[in-house]
């Protein structure tokens, strides 16, 4: 089994033996008599976002902190480097402007219906009690300074909010109720800019230090306190961002620090872990994943950090994608693309079936996830036209959008606003495997067949079903539920300018060619992890903070072990990265003072 794939079982056993040597005095021990030996005021984990901001927030109060990663100075950033760069926000500036009423009531309404929250929230000891609370201090954070605070740094929005996860159910099911989805100017890039600016900023003044390849191993305790960490030191690299490094081990180190702050992120990349923790509510773990993350998201801290005494909640919370496309030039091992589509495509089961609400585009992403799960299949299936493909498909990722990432808003618009197919999704028409584009149903299903090897789909029963679909488009008192919602997005500015086709009919000559995509799960985000309170702190097993121990960031479920509950609004996983590691920080600094 290859480093990038190690089982849970496996990360406990070696994360055991290391512990049982330190616990047989041979390693990480201080001399008897000796000052205990210390090598910063603290040391951080991860230099991904949450690591940054964190990172940030204790240079600016004067500490000296060390910045510890597996992966080599070009991944500087992670994950947040390769998102989309969504913000959640309520009542923005941007909201206001295009007539959106939003509110901390309503957004908190729609928080915790979306979430779910039902591992005892009023219980110390229960695995939501402090993923509640977070919530409830981040949407303050959302509704409050957030905005104001990023655009002192120079963050700059798409004035065109965005509309992710609607629901499409009842008003106290999931979802959101208006748009929220805030992108940023320069994608993942821009949201991470200035805190690595503030870091670079720090270890030219000499409070920060990098240290590059240097993988954690396991956590140093003393008197039940975490007082440093050791680990590997791995030869140099020069892979370049996203790509997989090696694992080639030159040497050993042991560093001291009063504080540890752990930010290293989840297990998208790690399949074995993801399958291991599979919800039995959403079906059978998939054996077909696609990945969403670099292979550096490896999930190992959280059970070093759990062999430490750190409590784990919510292992079974993840959001992974049910629109994820094979990326056709990869950059790790089984790429993949998701699709932010808006709810025109008609979204059909391996079989060619067409998934019962909320199996729509845009609507809710862990029901489809649940009805893709049971559908006895790893996959599904878009069907669509060039018309809606133009105007709906927005590819999810900073590279995958060059405008936006290079802060061009002019042309970015202007291509959203001309409903000229995007050039990376007409890369993917071109070069994508999962792709078939045909002039007419019979040879699109006949492609369909083709690209899985299997005659699941019948060329008869999909005619109907679209032929049914289309009356409705003449009907202003359809009873289908996805003409309304594509009314519904119509009504909605920002969705008619830009991101919804005008209804019409798929079988309309004029819209043509016909596309079907096969739509494989894509792997992506932790949803619970470490449990942490309000100042970040990790708490054990008895629900009190382990001495000098802090976590931030998706290691932390994005903070208090899982503040999205069972489920995602969208724009809130940068942002709670930055929440978690702004508290963490600010809490290490006023701690270590």
């Amino acid at each position: 089994m290859s480093d990038r794939n190690i089982s849970r079982r496996n990360l406990l056993a070696a994360s055991g033996a290391i512990g049982a040597i330190a616990a047989s005095g041979t390693l990480g021990q201080a001399v008897a008599g000796a000052a205990p030996r210390v090598d910063a005021d603290v040391i951080v984990i991860g230099h991904g976002l949450a690591g940054l901001v964190a990172t940030s927030e204790l240079a600016a109060a004067g500490r000296k902190v060390l910045l510890l990663d597996q992966e080599p100075e070009a991944s500087l950033g992670g994950q947040a480097f390769w998102s989309l760069g969504g913000l959640f926000f309520v009542n923005s500036q941007e909201q206001r402007t295009a007539g959106i009423k939003d509110s901390l009531e309503l957004a908190r309404a729609d928080w915790f219906n979306t979430a779910g929250f039902d591992r005892g929230v009023n219980d110390p000891l229960g695995e939501d009690y402090w993923a509640a609370k977070w919530a409830e201090a981040y949407l303050n954070f959302a509704a409050g300074e957030k905005r104001d605070w990023l655009y002192g740094l120079g963050v700059r929005w798409v004035p065109i909010v965005g509309w992710a996860e609607r629901g499409g159910q009842l008003a106290d099911g999931p979802g959101n109720s208006v748009p929220r989805f805030h992108m940023t100017l320069g994608t993942g890039p821009g949201v991470m800019e200035p805190f690595e600016k503030k870091t670079r900023e720090a270890v030219r003044d000499g409070k920060v230090t990098f240290k590059f390849r240097h993988q954690v191993d396991g956590l140093i305790t003393s008197n039940g306190a975490v007082t440093g960490v050791r680990g590997s030191v791995l030869e140099a690299s020069s892979a370049a961002r996203g790509t997989p490094s090696s694992r080639k081990k030159i040497g050993d180190f042991e560093l001291y620090a009063p504080m540890v702050v752990v930010t290293s992120g989840g297990i998208g990349a790690n399949k074995d872990l993801v399958r291991r923790n599979w919800p039995a509510r959403l079906g059978p773990a998939p054996q077909r994943l696609v990945t969403g993350v670099p292979a550096h998201v490896d999930g190992r801290m959280l059970a070093i950090t759990e062999l430490a005494g750190g409590r784990l909640v919510n292992r079974d919370r993840m959001w992974h994608y049910t629109e994820g496309m094979i990326n056709h030039t990869p950059i790790w091992p089984d790429h993949g693309i998701r699709v932010l589509a808006a709810p025109s495509s008609l979204w059909l089961d391996a079989r060619g079936k067409r998934f019962p609400n909320p199996g729509i585009p845009s609507l809710d992403t862990l029901g489809t996830l649940e009805l893709i799960g049971k559908s006895g299949y790893d996959y599904s299936w878009f069907v669509l036209n060039k018309k809606i493909i133009d105007k709906e498909f927005v590819l999810s990722g900073s590279e995958q959008n060059p405008e936006i990432t290079a802060k061009n808003l002019i042309a970015y618009l202007a291509m959203r606003l001309l409903n000229s197919t995007p050039p990376p999704v007409k890369a993917f028409m071109d070069k994508g495997v999962d792709f078939v584009i045909k002039n007419n149903l019979p040879d699109l299903v006949a492609g369909m067949n083709a690209l899985t090897g299997q005659n699941l789909i019948d060329l008869d029963d999909l005619r109907r079903q679209i032929t049914i679909r289309d009356q409705q488009t003449d009907n202003p008192f359809s009873k289908d539920v996805q003409v309304m919602g594509i009314r519904n997005s119509l009504a909605y500015s920002g969705d008619s300018l830009a991101r919804t086709a005008g209804l019409h009919k798929l079988l309309d000559a004029g819209s043509g060619p016909l596309i079907a995509i096969r739509m494989n799960i894509l792997t992506r985000k932790t949803l619970g992890g470490l449990q942490t309170d309000l100042q970040g702190r990790v708490l054990g097993a008895n629900a009190q903070p382990i001495r000098g121990l802090y976590a931030a960031g998706e290691v932390a479920g994005f903070g208090g072990g899982g503040v999205h509950g069972y489920r995602a609004l969208e724009g809130t996983f940068l942002g709670g990265c930055l929440f978690s590691g702004r508290a963490a920080g600010r809490a290490a600094a006023a701690e270590s003072a």
